[in-house]
């Protein structure tokens, strides 16, 4: 398997794409035109996975791992160009799910070696994207001066954490992937479904459903198997949560669930409490307050 490709990057939002535009024109940036981009984003047990479509250009295949942070954070990536992408979207639509498609418009910069996207999103807005491409050899530290000199240059502030998929999806996808997983319950005896789902700090989204037993105690809540699924996935820790269930009432998580999720999630974090009908977003403080963690156990 090749090495994967690195870069370091940030993106954030652009409230003057005239005066971004301008800039980059001003720091003699090669322009490379625009570009026509869909982004086809698949469910993947960790990290991210899409087919990207470019016009002009043509269809690549793009795995990658990148962590939610506010700052310029590094990338690591696979490319694969693709001959036949309605095929290929097809095929992994079918084994894996499509989780949302990206449309946008980009206009491609090139300064030094990083790519200036100014980019518009269908039903998200402009933004402003920088990517310091590092080669083989480099320790980054280079390609982090020239996003830091270009950010600077572009008077970009606050850096965004999450991606375009993230913010089109939402809470919507996570409920979306809690309510399957209830559909896989096994609760022949209360005959009360439930499904729980986790959005973990990289974007990637792990549901689970309860499971009860014939022997009471030895039952499982979803919010701890969904837990599972997520450690086992590799991830350690958890900024969304969604929990619904089969009655007509909004579902909430027991007080052990409460726990479990305070082990893995900022208190600040939210949960969506969902029914068939019915929606309603709190923070896990206030689902549990002064409540013990982590932190408190000696160092």
């Amino acid at each position: 398997m090749p090495t994967p490709r690195r870069n370091v990057e940030l993106k954030a939002l652009d409230p003057d794409p005239a005066r971004s535009l301008a800039a980059c024109r001003e720091l003699g940036a090669e322009d490379k035109g625009v570009l026509r981009q869909r982004d086809t984003y698949f469910r993947t047990r960790s990290g991210r996975l899409k087919l990207r479509e470019e016009e002009p250009g043509g269809a690549v295949l793009i795995q990658y791992d990148r962590p939610d942070a506010a700052q310029a954070r590094e990338s690591r990536y696979r490319l694969s160009p693709v001959p036949e992408p309605d095929a290929l979207r097809d095929s992994l639509d079918a084994a894996l799910g499509t989780l949302v498609v990206v449309d946008k418009e980009r206009h491609l910069f090139l300064w030094e070696g990083v790519r200036i996207h100014l980019d518009t999103v269908e039903g998200l807005g402009s933004f402003v994207e920088l990517e310091g491409v590092a080669p083989e050899e480099s320790d980054l530290s280079a390609e982090r001066e020239k996003v830091a000199r270009l950010r600077e240059a572009l008077g970009i502030g606050e850096v965004l954490t999450d991606s375009y998929s993230d913010r089109l999806l939402g809470a919507d996808a996570l409920v979306a992937a809690a309510r399957e997983a209830m559909g896989r319950a096994h609760a022949p005896y209360s005959r009360f479904h439930v499904g729980a789902a986790l959005r973990a700090e990289d974007g990637s989204l792990h549901a689970g459903a309860n499971v009860e037993n014939s022997a009471y105690p030895q039952g499982q809540c979803a919010e701890a198997s969904a837990i599972g699924v997520l450690i086992a996935a590799g991830r350690t820790r958890v900024l969304e949560a969604a929990v619904i269930a089969s009655g007509e009432e909004i579902c909430v998580p027991c007080g052990g669930c409460r726990q479990r999720l305070r082990e893995f999630m900022p208190l600040d974090g939210k949960v969506h409490l969902c029914s068939a009908t019915e929606r309603r977003t709190v923070t896990l403080e206030e689902l549990l307050p002064m409540s013990f963690g982590p932190e408190y156990l000696p160092a």
